[in-house]
């Protein structure tokens, strides 16, 4: 059973199956069917570093290279999935994506758009969108709209092979 479908129970992740529980170093601290055993230190998880920084939650896999960006006045307001890759990406949005990793585009009837981008496995983007910290209500949700409108522009350039 996968860790992710645990619970966390004080600072303990917890296998929602068997129960046994591991600490924040990875290493198991108990294992319910043997309630007197010291589990040996071989028993543990891989554990990643973890740091969420200005509401968004970075993971690095292996060594972080150097701290997450910091995105002044920015604050994320929903991610997805795009199967399209960052050039698809880029060409719907008629914008470049800087050193950064953002891609910075006006969109119609909406707010201006900050995008995250991450190249996945497979020609696949995930996309986190990123708004002013004083962009409205009515705003956000144009902004919403206006994400989704790009994803699905840049998966129909993807399936026609035209970006």
């Amino acid at each position: 059973m996968r860790l992710s479908h645990g619970f966390v129970r004080g600072e303990a992740l917890s296998c929602i199956y068997h129960g046994w529980s591991y600490a924040q170093a990875g290493n198991c601290l108990r294992i319910p069917a043997h309630p007197g055993l010291t589990p040996p230190e071989t028993i543990r998880v891989a554990t990643q570093h973890v740091e969420e920084v200005g509401g968004v939650i970075w993971v690095a896999v292996g060594e972080p290279p150097d701290r997450p960006p910091q995105f002044d006045n920015l604050v994320p307001l929903r991610s997805l999935t795009a199967n399209a890759g960052i050039a698809a990406m880029e060409t719907a949005a008629g914008a470049k994506t800087g050193t950064d990793s953002l891609l910075r585009t006006s969109q119609k009837n909406s707010a201006d758009l900050t995008l995250l981008l991450v190249a996945q496995e497979q020609d696949q983007t995930l996309i986190h969108v990123l708004l002013d910290r004083d962009t409205t209500p009515s705003q956000r949700v144009s902004a919403s709209r206006a994400a989704e409108t790009l994803r699905r522009a840049a998966e129909e350039l993807q399936a026609k092979g035209t970006a």
